[in-house]
């Protein structure tokens, strides 16, 4: 008995060979598979082959093309397979709801009718199509196998196309044929391998970017949606396999479906269970907002913010638009004529949370988006032009030495000659191009002239780090005759970095690409006592870099704000008390910039720092006394009060170093 297969290097397609070749034939019929294939695909056809253990002197490779009549076939190609082929399989289709519709028409429609020809050419016995679920369209109800024309809902490229190519088939009269309608396709149920993400999969960035923001138990607010109906590729081509082979069955069409599907929220979860993400606990039935017009769900829908935040969420989460309709799929299949040809072969639909783990393991280690996305800090600066603010020494320096060593062409600003011009030599003898700028960035007139001079020298900056800055711990009763303090906290952490993005800002525009990273402070999600000077300064520059992003993203321009816990820096040095406190080092700091020029969020921050803040907006009384229990707790430092005798004298207690522990990272 001999088969010829088109679609064998897909995915259901390499299985069904598998399982062709699993047929023992005799010595007068070895069972030949015969596999079309288009010439630039043989390579590919012989990994596949490699991979899944194909017995080769039983698969006969056939050159064609699948857009040429009879496949391309030529007449000696055509004579060779006259009266031979038993079973004509045809599974070369397009499943991707993102393809051009032009495409999806050559490749399901054209595609099926150059098949059809081929198949009466060589007299093949019986053609069997792959059809989909999808041929339904929408339907809203229960579609049997033996409906077709009933289809709604066909406005979508792929259902119209899926739908139409299974015509052809319906209409053929010079060949037996038989139908398959299988379900939305997911991975083998004992291995988890899949090609490529579709169906359920989109949604699996979703569930990973929530198991890293929440705790697993953690309760969330989702969506009921309709059913979805999932099959394991495994089921699929037993199934296929199985009927095609039985009598009797000519001219009938069969649903490889799940008899008993899920709702898109109870996938979600499973899914969610599977990857060690919060589920949903609380679902909403998008029906219940039938009761607003269409019309104007369709004017919320298309206005520019809404279709904007729209399309950013779809992008981050990597879904396309076109699965959003499926979410309220309505179509539910009957599958009485499958069940009644499988009966008592023990080929069922595996429940999806028996295999589901496997699908979601496969995918995180071969499948997820983030696997192949360049990471790598040198792939995101190098020869890119990186201006670091206090850059000699601390923060500034461990970051210049890393974004030196990846290739940036690394630009560092501090007001020390010395000290700066030591630290550039120091990169520049490890191989790195490295600028150094002396300028005292509390100085306006100074600041304008830094960036008079870089960008003459350099053209443009593409990513500005406000590393600089200058921090005081001081309580308010202290402050009452020390009004400067607030002023030069402002002059410099706010009024300097604001001049630089300024300065740099239009270049930015111009070239409609730039970064800007500012180095803010926990203590403003904290609220931090005897901070208010720096606090201050530091949320001033929160506040315009969150006004600005809503101007300037649409340019190009990203901002992003690290709410730095506590680095033991020369900055925190006159408070000894910070010796005995859990502190970052220089280069662990330096690597939540490296964080930030990577991946350009609009935040980063330490889980406590997002507490607190939330904490505060919930219930601010209560967060009060915490805030009140700290600055008792803390006293003014000697160096605050003016003691330089003091200084050396000072030892934190057991209760702050334990307070100080638990609140890991807040300025006290």
């Amino acid at each position: 008995m001999s088969y010829f297969v088109t679609g064998a290097t897909g995915f259901i397609g390499r299985y069904l060979v598998s399982k062709l070749l699993a047929r023992k034939g005799t010595a007068k019929s070895p069972g030949l598979v015969h596999v079309l294939v288009r010439k630039d695909s043989q390579k590919k056809l012989e990994a596949i082959a490699r991979k899944m253990g194909w017995d080769m002197k039983r698969v006969v490779v056939v050159t064609g093309d699948m857009t040429a009549p009879k496949c391309g076939l030529s007449a000696a190609q055509l004579r060779a397979l006259s009266g031979k082929v038993k079973h004509f399989f045809h599974l070369a289709a397009v499943y991707d709801l993102t393809a051009s519709a032009e495409s999806q028409r050559k490749a399901n429609i054209d595609g099926t009718a150059h098949a059809l020809e081929l198949a009466v050419a060589i007299k093949a016995g019986c053609f069997h199509h792959t059809s989909s679920i999808a041929a339904a369209g929408l339907y809203p109800g229960v579609f049997r196998e033996d409906m077709f024309d009933e289809a709604e809902g066909l406005d979508d490229p792929y259902l119209r196309t899926k739908h139409d190519s299974e015509g052809l088939v319906r209409n053929e009269k010079r060949i037996a044929w038989r139908i398959y309608r299988p379900g939305m396709v997911v991975g083998h149920s004992q291995t988890g391998e899949m090609d490529k993400i579709d169906g359920p999969y989109y949604f699996f960035t979703f569930l990973k970017k929530l198991r890293e923001m929440l705790p697993p138990w953690m309760p969330t607010l989702g969506i009921e949606g309709g059913r979805i109906n999932i099959v394991p590729v495994d089921f699929v081509v037993d199934a296929m396999d199985h009927i095609a082979h039985k009598s009797k069955l000519d001219g009938q069409c069969f649903h490889l479906t799940d008899p008993e599907p899920m709702r898109v929220g109870e996938v979600l979860n499973t899914f969610a269970r599977a990857g060690h993400a919060p589920e949903m606990t609380m679902r909403i039935d998008a029906r219940m907002f039938a009761f607003v017009p269409s019309g104007v769900r369709g004017a919320v829908g298309n206005l520019p913010p809404v279709r904007r935040f729209i399309g950013m969420l779809l992008r981050d989460f990597k879904i396309p638009k076109e699965t959003l309709k499926f979410i309220t799929y309505p179509t539910r299949f009957d599958n009485r004529e499958t069940e009644r040809a499988l009966k008592g072969t023990g080929i069922t639909v595996p429940p999806l949370d028996s295999y589901a783990w496997r699908l979601w393991d496969y995918w995180e280690r071969h499948l997820d988006p983030d696997l192949f996305v360049d990471r790598t800090l040198k792939g995101k600066v190098r020869n890119k032009v990186v201006v670091i603010t206090g850059g000699s020494s601390g923060i500034g320096l461990a970051t210049a030495e890393k974004v030196a060593a990846a290739g940036a062409v690394t630009i560092i600003v501090a007001r020390g000659e010395e000290e700066l011009f030591k630290a550039r030599d120091a990169m520049k003898a490890a191989g790195g191009k490295v600028f150094a700028y002396t300028a005292d960035l509390a100085d306006l007139a100074d600041c304008d002239r830094l960036v008079k001079q870089v960008l003459a020298e350099h053209d443009h900056v593409d990513i500005l780090i406000n590393n600089a800055g200058r921090s005081i711990r001081r309580s308010i009763e202290l402050s009452y005759d020390r009004f400067h303090d607030f002023e030069r906290t402002m002059q410099l952490n706010y009024f300097g970095s604001l001049r630089l993005i300024m300065g740099f800002m239009p270049k930015m525009t111009e070239r409609r690409r730039g970064h800007i990273i500012n180095i803010s402070s926990i203590g403003v999600l904290a609220s931090s006592p005897r901070f208010s000077a720096y606090v201050a300064s530091k949320a001033a520059l929160d506040a315009f870099s969150r006004c600005a992003q809503g101007e300037l993203s649409g340019k190009g321009i990203s901002f992003t704000t690290i709410n730095m816990p506590l680095v033991k820096t020369p900055m925190i040095a006159p408070t000894k008390m910070y010796d005995s406190v859990p502190t970052l080092t220089p280069d662990e700091a330096a690597d939540l910039l490296v964080k930030a020029i990577i991946e350009k969020p609009s935040r980063i921050a330490t889980r406590l720092g997002i507490f607190s803040a939330l904490l505060n907006a919930v219930a601010p009384k209560a967060y009060e006394v915490v805030m009140n229990t700290a600055f008792e707790l803390f006293p003014d430092s000697a160096a605050a009060k003016g003691d330089k005798k003091g200084i050396k004298d000072e030892q934190a207690s057991n209760e702050q170093i334990a307070f100080a522990a638990v609140m890991r990272g807040v300025h006290w």
